[in-house]
């Protein structure tokens, strides 16, 4: 993949009002992207957004852009970045935009693209937008202007196709959820799909203001879930992150379940059910324990690079179906071509309702071993990870796990950061050795 300007692993992504995430830029994008993807034939483009404020500017330039390209526009509204995938693919659109920052701050955004088959945007076409954006600005004739349009249904279209996942014979009359939506996209999707389905719904985050997303609540930050679980005495708790792509779980117990236990219930559920094909994707960071219980099963396991998108490289080129990102990313690719976590909430709903099992006891086969992650914020000048003292340090480390334990160093795609993580059996040394390394990158 060539260096890129502004394209991350994620989209493009930043600081509200700082560039690139300026109403001029974003105007000149929209014109780059329709000036790219205009060849490909329908010229209609569907543009969804979480629940953050500066989703109503960063749509209306966009759509000036398109516009100028010639391409017409149809919103859906708030809308999970799953549910626009799925409606590019249902509408036979030439692309989809999902204006997100997904588990960022309210006063970050992004625009990431799907091409038409509801997948990310291979790199030869952002490299062609990056290219365009040199180009100057022009417009096309007034007769081949694009228009803009609404989609009313689309948050309905998308609950059914949510529903239609879970299996027909089940329903869950039997649970109580507790549901925390992050005040992001999912807040007027996630309750209903299991209402409908027979749940006793509690809510939480699912009052989005424009600056409230991913506060105190969601995907990222689950106290309130974890309280609210116990309170109610319900079942489970399921959280989603802003844009609904993420999801982390809570038994009734308050323990959190992440993405390695949930991938790992969703796999042995199609083992059991005679489905699974394949194996599973799993990151680098995905933890030691995942690795061991899908060996027991004798489920073949590969770690791809962090970032969804790399996940997804891993399964095409392995036509397998199942990945996932501890961090919650659940990729189930004969459901969705992308992270979806109101899916991967109802297969492990699926396979507790069909197992009679609660959460808790699905999830034990995957004891996590204790991962010390910590995050430094570093400027982008300058690359610690290539300094002496870091790598002398990190291999002194490697040295006193012996084997029995993971060093993980690595820039965030997302976020000017140094992430540093350390997984071993002791917890306690987990956290000296990554306060060390933490130390050591601080320094450089």
């Amino acid at each position: 993949m060539a260096d890129r300007k502004y394209f991350g692993t994620d989209g493009i992504r930043g600081k509200v009002g700082q560039y690139p995430i300026t109403p001029r830029f974003i105007l000149k994008l929209g014109w780059a992207a329709g000036k790219v993807l205009a060849n490909q034939g329908s010229k209609r483009i569907l543009i969804g957004k979480d629940t953050r404020i500066s989703g109503y500017m960063i749509e209306a330039a966009l759509e000036a852009g398109l516009s100028a390209a010639g391409l017409s526009v149809a919103f859906t509204g708030p809308m999970p970045t799953p549910a626009i995938a799925y409606l590019t693919r249902t509408f036979r659109a030439e692309a989809g935009i999902v204006i997100s920052a997904s588990h960022n701050p309210y006063d970050d955004n992004g625009i990431k693209f799907f091409s038409s088959n509801g997948e990310k945007l291979p790199d030869e076409v952002e490299e062609a937008i990056e290219a365009m954006l040199d180009e100057p600005m022009d417009c096309v004739d007034s007769a081949e202007l694009g228009m803009a349009s609404r989609i009313t249904d689309a948050a309905g279209r998308y609950i059914e196709f949510c529903k239609s996942t879970f299996p027909s014979h089940l329903n869950l009359s039997d649970y109580k959820i507790v549901v925390d939506c992050a005040n992001g996209a999912t807040y007027h999707i996630a309750p209903n799909v299991m209402r409908e389905l027979g749940a006793e719904v509690i809510e939480i985050g699912t009052k989005p203001n424009g600056m409230n997303i991913n506060k105190g609540v969601g995907a990222t930050d689950i106290k309130q879930l974890q309280e609210a679980v116990l309170e109610h005495n319900a079942d489970l708790g399921l959280a989603y992150d802003g844009d609904g792509d993420r999801l982390i779980m809570v038994d009734h117990l308050g323990n959190k379940i992440d993405g390695d236990q949930i991938i790992f219930i969703i796999a042995r559920e199609a083992l059991r059910a005679g489905k699974l094909k394949g194996g599973v994707v799993g990151t680098l960071m995905s933890n030691m324990s995942l690795e061991n219980a899908l060996r027991t099963l004798a489920i073949p396991f590969v770690r791809a690079k962090v970032g969804d998108r790399y996940v997804l490289e891993q399964l095409k080129e392995k036509g397998w179906k199942l990945g996932a990102e501890n961090s919650g990313h659940i990729i189930i690719l004969d459901k969705n071509t992308t992270g979806d976590g109101i899916v991967a909430s109802l297969e492990v709903l699926a396979a507790m309702a069909a197992q009679k099992l609660s959460l808790n006891e699905l999830a034990e086969a995957v004891p996590l071993y204790p991962q010390e992650l910590i995050n430094i914020k570093f400027s982008g000048d300058t690359d610690p990870l290539a300094s002496e003292e870091v790598q002398k340090v990190t291999q002194n480390v490697e040295q006193r796990l012996q084997g029995k334990g993971r060093v993980l160093l690595r820039k965030s795609g997302t976020e000017p950061l140094i992430r540093v993580m350390v997984e071993c059996a002791d917890g306690e040394l987990a956290h000296s050795c990554a306060t060390e390394i933490a130390e050591a990158v601080k320094r450089n």
